[in-house]
């Protein structure tokens, strides 16, 4: 999970260079092009003896990857690297949230909710589009969470993830194939997406499958909390990025309210009744 949460801002913020030339949706739909290659050629899936709970899970999968994916880019492309991660987090957060109704589990909520607040606030670097397009994101992710535990669960090795980030490729391929002149022009384009491309499909996802394998869900929630921590420090490490009192104060808050809900959560399981 540290592996995937390090991974997937380090080359979202290798990515942005590449914005400039094709712009952010290209740039998507080529990542998952080159990293659907590179899966399939290291997997080499056989595809005969699939099920269709499993190409089930695999479609669901490789559709929730490709929103969330293009709507992440679009954010970061208008918004800081940390505020687009802090708010994407919504998503999953949201979803261990809603699932407990306690003034404790409010209050956690509420404290996410401030640090969002004091991550937009006025002269934060944050528009309403990216934001939007962040909150997009979120859902996305969300989403992302429970089909890749159902592809990790119905598949073995990296072949459910080969054959996601495919469906992902062909669903965002009409957004690059307008590109492909300035790729074939410009190879250095290609190699940099090529190296994201293996950063967070191949290494980051493949990372993400693995643990949700063999972590619990509530091991998986507190250590998600952490992402927009990441994202933060490679944001001011990478790209230069602020890092002002008022986003250490939403920062903190983000993650707190975060791990909070998810071991407020995973209490709530443990004293259930077996």
């Amino acid at each position: 999970m540290l592996i995937g949460a390090t991974l997937m801002p380090w080359s979202a913020a290798i990515v942005q260079p590449v914005f400039v030339a094709v712009g952010p949706s290209a740039s998507s739909g080529a990542r998952f092009l080159l990293g659907a290659l590179v899966l399939l050629a290291l997997t080499r899936p056989k595809l005969r003896s699939w099920t269709r709970h499993q190409w089930t899970g695999a479609l669901l999968f490789g559709l929730a990857a490709a929103f969330m994916n293009q709507c992440f880019y679009q954010a970061i492309a208008r918004i800081p690297l940390g505020s687009a991660v802090a708010i994407e987090f919504l998503g999953p957060f949201l979803v261990a949230a809603l699932g407990k109704r306690t003034w404790r589990h409010l209050g956690f909520v509420v404290l996410a909710g401030f640090g969002v607040v004091a991550l937009s606030r006025p002269g934060g670097g944050l528009t309403l589009v990216g934001g939007l397009f962040a909150l997009g994101a979120g859902i996305g992710w969300a989403s992302y969470l429970f089909a890749s535990h159902r592809v990790g669960g119905s598949t073995v090795g990296l072949d459910g993830l080969a054959v996601s980030m495919s469906v992902a490729a062909l669903v965002t391929l009409p957004m690059s194939v307008g590109s492909a002149r300035i790729f074939v022009h410009h190879p250095y384009l290609s190699g940099r997406l090529l190296i994201v491309a293996v950063m967070s499909i191949v290494l980051g996802f493949g990372a993400e499958l693995q643990a949700l394998r063999r972590l619990k869900p509530a091991v998986v929630g507190v250590l998600m909390a952490f992402n927009p921590a990441i994202a933060f420090v490679i944001g001011w490490m990478l790209l230069s990025e602020r890092i002002t009192p008022w986003v250490l104060v939403g920062l903190l808050s983000v993650v707190l309210g975060g791990v909070g809900v998810t071991l407020d959560q995973a209490r709530r399981v443990e004293l259930a009744p077996q």
